[in-house]
């Protein structure tokens, strides 16, 4: 068990080993740190050594010159000279925040980026702004497209965010795989068996076997629909914003041959574009859906984002528990 605190300056002194600025190591230190807060152990410090690697390798850029190009008062396009993903994606959110602000709305497109982590950590610092807001990133190839025996589409997450009228915010951020891929990796190094219906082996075989799932192919959510999203995910962060797509993202933790050159899209805007009671309608909205009958066992209707909001607050107040792989980890980066 380890404070919050003292992981946040553990992990930020690494980030600084491995060549960041001071700036840049808190950023990414508070991403991998808030990922572990809200239960996204997939997303956390199991990925520091990946991030680190990449570093010695020179497949990321630890001291990146990035451009911003403006396009109009409310589009911006960044290219973010393979910088490590939590930076660039913190200046994409904050100059998509800033021009939403400005204009009412800000597109952002980001290329040459790497995985930024979890992007529901950017959706709600818009929300926070009192905007709605949409994350698209894609990701390196684990789903097959429907009708396809090869996987090509990342499990390309969507991300939906939005005001509630309260300080608990609806965060939709979900990948469009059965099952994210980082907890197919925990899984794995772990030793653990992953659900049924998540994934196939290599053979097109169905697994629960971590390591094998790997090797396979994710299977993507309701079938030919979810291929569908991933697809649609792929044309808005890899085609649109000129990061690589179609299968051409580098898997983070096998493949060094080069940087991954993510491409990331950020979409906010004011709830009052159209409305002036927004707050009231989506107080009503919730209050309605809440209301419904419930099934068996439920004791609450919850929009998404709830739970994560309650992990947050709970763990943010106790230690944080980690692996003994982890702490491994963290010595050898360390030393």
């Amino acid at each position: 068990m380890i404070k919050t605190s003292e992981l946040k300056k553990l992990v930020s002194k690494i980030f600084i080993k491995h060549g960041l600025s001071k700036t840049d190591a808190v950023i990414s230190s508070n991403a991998l740190i808030n990922a572990e807060l809200v239960g996204a152990y997939g997303h956390g410090l199991s990925r520091l050594k990946m991030y680190c690697d990449r570093i010695k390798k020179k497949v990321i850029n630890p001291k990146p010159k990035i451009r911003i190009k403006k396009i109009s008062q409310s589009i911006s396009h960044i290219d973010a000279n393979n910088s490590i993903g939590f930076v660039a994606a913190d200046i994409a959110i904050k100059t998509a925040i800033q021009k939403a602000k400005k204009t009412g709305i800000g597109m952002v497109a980001v290329k040459n980026s790497g995985h930024y982590g979890l992007s529901g950590y950017y959706a709600e610092q818009a929300v926070k702004k009192n905007l709605i807001t949409m994350i698209y990133t894609n990701a390196p190839p684990a789903v097959a497209p429907h009708g396809a025996l090869k996987s090509l589409f990342g499990t390309n997450p969507i991300c939906f965010g939005t005001p509630t009228g309260s300080n608990v915010p609806f965060i939709l951020d979900t990948s469009i795989s059965m099952i994210n891929r980082g907890k197919i990796r925990v899984a794995a190094r772990n030793n653990q068996k992953i659900p049924e219906g998540v994934a196939l082996d290599k053979f097109g075989r169905p697994t629960t076997d971590a390591k094998k799932a790997l090797e396979g192919v994710q299977l993507p959510i309701a079938g030919f629909r979810g291929s569908g999203l991933a697809w649609m995910v792929d044309i808005l962060s890899g085609v649109l914003t000129g990061g690589n797509h179609a299968g051409k993202v580098k898997d983070p933790f096998d493949d060094f041959s080069g940087p991954q050159n993510i491409g990331h899209l950020f979409i906010t805007f004011k709830t009052n574009l159209f409305v002036n009671n927004f707050n009231s309608r989506i107080k009503n909205n919730i209050k309605t859906i809440k209301k419904l009958p419930k099934i068996k066992g439920i004791k609450e209707i919850m929009y998404p984002g709830q739970n994560k909001y309650k992990r947050f607050k709970m763990n943010s107040k106790k230690e944080i528990n980690i692996t003994n792989s982890i702490k491994e980890d963290l010595k050898i980066l360390n030393n």
